[in-house]
């Protein structure tokens, strides 16, 4: 079985769809969105019809939430003041154009999604969040500590860990100890669709395969693929600056910081 995620589109259209194709090529089992479709590009009511018209189940990022509650906080940890203004022109702008029906679709997004997959005597529970189990807009970056990693799926009763919201994917193993045995708990962040971070502008989501090799005893028994896909970043960084969100996301499509 091969399912597929992605997170974190942000009203970018031409990188959904970039997705959305490569994705029906693939043709995986499933396909999951883990929240925030709207915020920062222009075409969030576009991207909230796209998801509803294929049927995507879909999680509530903070995004989401803040517009589906029409807040003026989308729940952003904006570094400096600079950043904080230009958040605020954003959701700003999002809140103005969103339709009723699209805020209503997001208000009522879920929190989390889990998966038992049960093949005695082995058992994989496979959760989805946007941010944490703990918080939607906690921030799970690859250099958290292991020790606080693992306390967070364990706490969360999970195997696998899904999310997003940093817009920088990662996959860990973390070892722990059960029954005198090493097992393996994994966290994975999927990436971004239509805002990376990470330095590549191309858009991201990422593949999860399970078959008969997959197990919870070696580290590399969870096979993932982050899958990159090239898109019109151009159009999307000129659309950005032909509207009234500020010029400087535009650049951060460009170079994907």
């Amino acid at each position: 079985m091969t399912i597929a995620f992605f997170s974190d589109v942000h009203g970018n259209l031409p990188a959904l769809q970039a997705v959305l194709a490569d994705i029906d090529q693939r043709q995986p089992d499933m396909v999951f969105c883990l929240g925030d479709l709207v915020g920062y590009a222009p075409w969030p009511n576009e991207v909230v019809a796209e998801i509803r018209r294929r049927g995507i189940p879909t999680l509530a990022g903070n995004y989401d939430q803040g517009i589906g509650l029409g807040s003026s906080e989308c729940g952003c940890a904006y570094k400096t003041e600079e950043d904080k203004q230009l958040g605020a022109q954003s959701i700003a702008f999002t809140n103005a154009v969103v339709g009723e029906a699209e805020r209503r679709y997001l208000r009522l997004l879920p929190k989390h999604m889990c998966l038992e997959f049960v093949d005695e005597p082995r058992t994989l529970s496979l959760l989805m969040v946007h941010g944490s189990p703990r918080r939607i807009n906690e921030y799970l970056f690859e250099d958290r500590p292991e020790e606080s990693l693992l306390r967070i799926l364990a706490d969360a009763r999970a195997d696998v860990l899904l999310f997003g919201h940093t817009h920088k994917p990662f996959h860990r193993a973390l070892a722990y100890q059960q029954e005198g045995q090493t097992r393996y708990r994994h966290a994975l962040n999927v990436g971004s669709v239509g805002k990376p971070k990470d330095g590549t502008p191309q858009a991201a989501y990422l593949l999860l395969h399970l078959d008969n090799d997959t197990c919870l005893t070696r580290p590399d028994g969870l096979r993932s693929e982050l899958v990159r896909v090239p898109y019109d970043v151009e159009k999307a960084a000129q659309a950005i600056e032909a509207s009234l969100l500020p010029n400087t996301y535009a650049d951060m499509l460009r170079r994907a910081y």
